[in-house]
Formats: structure tokens, C-alpha cells, sequence
């Protein structure tokens, strides 16, 4: 409906395996700080070693001291808290893709 295809998976060790599957078709990743198998900086890092330039949105509904400890500081890097509105999500991955 918006213009993007998006390509899901179930956990961290999923997500690298997806995105080595299609990373020459990916602009940008989503992806949720806290999640099984690896978490998101962890499969960040994975990922831009095979893709340096890749743009990533990380998400999180937890608190800020479980995002900080997990290696993730919003200041320093594009986040979105949970939870949000459809147009919010939008927004933040459009302003992310043109930078």
C-alpha cells in the first residue's frame, strides 16, 4: 500500500539469515532491540559487515534502562518507541531512508 515490501522474520538469527537472503533488495531494516536468539544490535553488527551502509530503525516497548543495557542509546542512532501509530512508523522509516 505504501510503496514497501517488507520481509520478516521470527528472531535475531533469522533476521541475519533474511537479510543476507535479500540484502541487495534491502534499504533500510527494523529492527526490535530486544528479541530471541540475538538481539538487535547484535544482528545490526552482523549485518553491516555485509552491507557497511545499511540504514537501521531500531523499536523497543521496553523501558530505557533495558534499551541502554542492551547497547542501544536513541541519541546516538534512529529509534522508535512502542507503541506507535501506522503514520508514526511512516514517518520515522521515510525520514530515516532520506538521510
Amino acid at each position: 500500500m505504501w510503496g514497501y515490501t517488507v520481509i520478516e522474520a521470527v528472531d535475531g538469527e533469522d533476521a541475519v539469515r533474511r537479510f543476507m537472503e535479500y540484502k541487495d533488495a534491502v534499504d533500510l531494516t527494523i529492527l526490535d532491540v530486544v528479541m530471541p536468539k540475538k538481539n538487535g544490535k547484535e544482528v545490526y553488527e552482523e549485518i553491516q559487515k555485509a552491507h557497511p551502509a545499511i540504514k537501521v530503525l531500531f523499536t523497543s516497548g521496553y523501558t530505557g534502562d533495558v534499551i541502554l543495557d542492551k547497547g542501544i542509546h536513541d541519541d546516538t542512532i534512529d529509534f522508535i518507541s512502542k507503541p506507535l501509530l501506522p503514520d508514526e512508523l511512516l514517518l520515522k522509516v521515510r525520514t530515516v531512508l532520506d538521510k
